[in-house]
């Protein structure tokens, strides 16, 4: 694949090119990896500065460069140079021209919690349609013909275009994807054509990074001052305490309103009936009032369902039909999934949960399926917002019946101290560091009757102690101790 250097940075910036014609052959903001006839973007960055790195990248073969405007760099005669107020976005546009496809219908869903669900929802109702869908976010890629690990949930923009140009090529044409609060701040989705943008709620996470709520709702919201194609949908769960904020955000910029959930106009929930292991549910739509059985627990699980139907609807999609999948519907992976029960029948399920209203949503859910006791394992992760971990112990304690306070992923903090963060808030939980022995313990210890939920790591498969990733699993942790290879 070859692009010229002008048709790539057209408009986005100071062009000097020392030739008629600069020939392209990739695009990386790595100088490790930039190889001949390469384009590098020297990034700016919170830590490091990428145009430390233009020498590097020259050594490696880039014929061109991407770099801020105000950058304090020499780049040699010889070179093509594009100088930009926003590194970032012009190398999401430059991505998004040199792999030139992305399928014709992408929707895309911001919010604290649900975004796996939702975007796995979505994909399932086109494909009840018969139309080639595919979902990507946080557990991955997943579309017809195969599935793919991503390293990120929203990955950065070269890869987030090379993924949907092959996707095209593998003739999908409607994809559902999930739009991270580091991608939305990061430029990561611009340069994608953005049919229906949707809102699931909003509430403590990543201030790590944003530092405030008002600059981590700031960064959800460019989806709809931003990245939403004119014309688009903005489908939000009315439910959610920002609704009304999202809705102005959105109107601001002329998108079509399409509201979900008990205050929602478009698709309106009428009742709400536990049955089993899952609900049964009432909803008002557009031409008829339907009544459809959902196979999954929790009010938030219903909440998602709805946003996904809304986001097929404003997007084109059969009403009937999407609220019809319904009966069929399947769980993300990791998202509050039974995954195995003990020989007494005790439950156990794994959840993603890792914000404090989120293992809450969890914990609410199956506490009427606790004929026993509710029993949670949870962790907090290390070098990310301290102040939920307390929080994250206080629901703990205040929902579940018994509480295991553990490792998740702790990163280069002193785990212990990540531990003492959490029984802050829950003085009373048994404290085990190593996870697999926390799990073991509390499965043994179920009895007939007793739900047991496994919180904070879902679908992951490692887990990140200091520089390394070691090879963990829930699902696997699980099946140890059932089997009793685990004690």
């Amino acid at each position: 694949m070859v692009r010229t250097f002008e048709m790539l940075c057209e408009g986005l910036g100071e062009l000097k090119s020392p030739a008629a014609s600069v020939d392209i052959y990739g695009i990386s903001a790595d100088s490790r990896t930039v190889e001949p006839g390469f384009l590098f973007a020297a990034l700016p960055g919170t830590i490091v500065d990428g145009a430390q790195f233009i020498g590097k990248a020259l050594e490696n073969g880039a014929v061109a460069i991407v770099v801020a405007s105000d950058a304090d760099v020499e780049i040699p005669d010889g070179i093509a140079v594009v100088k930009t107020a926003e590194p970032r976005a012009a190398l999401a546009q430059i991505a998004a021209r040199f792999y030139g496809g992305q399928p014709d219908c992408v929707t895309a869903v911001t919010g604290t919690n649900g975004k796996s669900s939702v975007v796995a929802f979505v994909r399932q109702m086109w494909q009840a349609m018969g139309i080639r869908a595919a979902s990507l976010g946080t557990v991955g890629i997943d579309y017809p013909d195969g599935f793919e690990k991503l390293e990120h949930t929203t990955p950065d923009p070269v890869a987030l275009h090379e993924v949907l140009a092959r996707l095209v090529q593998n003739h999908i044409d409607h994809l559902a994807l999930e739009a991270s609060s580091h991608g939305l701040e990061q430029n990561r989705l611009d340069g994608i054509n953005i049919c229906v943008g949707a809102f699931t709620n909003f509430s403590q996470d990543h201030l790590d990074y944003h530092k405030t709520f008002e600059a981590y709702f700031a960064a959800k919201m460019r989806l709809f001052d931003d990245l939403l194609s004119p014309g688009g949908a903005a489908v939000i769960n009315a439910d959610s305490d920002q609704a009304d904020k999202v809705i102005a955000h959105a109107k601001r910029h002329g998108a079509r309103i399409f509201t979900v959930g008990k205050l929602g106009r478009d698709l309106k929930l009428l009742e709400q009936t536990p049955m089993g292991l899952g609900q049964l549910l009432k909803i008002k739509g557009a031409h008829q009032t339907y009544k459809v059985y959902l196979p999954l627990v929790g009010n938030f699980q219903a909440s998602n369902a709805l946003v996904a139907a809304g986001m097929v609807v404003a997007s084109g999609g059969s009403e009937a039909v999407a609220i019809k999948t319904f009966e069929n519907l399947k769980g993300a992976r990791g998202r509050l999934e039974l995954v195995d029960r003990t020989e007494q029948g005790a439950a156990i399920f794994v959840d993603f949960a890792h914000t404090p209203e989120a293992l809450e949503l969890s914990l609410q859910a199956l506490k009427p399926f606790a004929d026993g006791r509710l029993v949670v394992v949870f962790g907090c992760g290390g070098d990310r917002d301290k102040g939920k971990r307390p929080l994250m112990g206080k629901v703990a304690c205040q929902l579940a019946d018994k509480v295991y306070v553990t490792d998740d992923n702790p990163r280069g903090e002193v785990p212990g101290d990540i531990r003492a963060n959490a029984l802050a808030g829950c003085p009373d939980a048994t404290e085990i560091g190593d996870r697999q022995q926390a799990i073991a313990s509390a499965i043994q210890e179920l009895e007939k009757g007793d739900v047991l939920l496994i919180a904070g790591k879902g679908h992951e498969e490692g887990q990140i102690v200091g520089d390394k990733v070691l090879p963990f699993s829930d699902h696997e942790a699980v099946r140890l101790v059932i089997e009793g290879k685990a004690a």
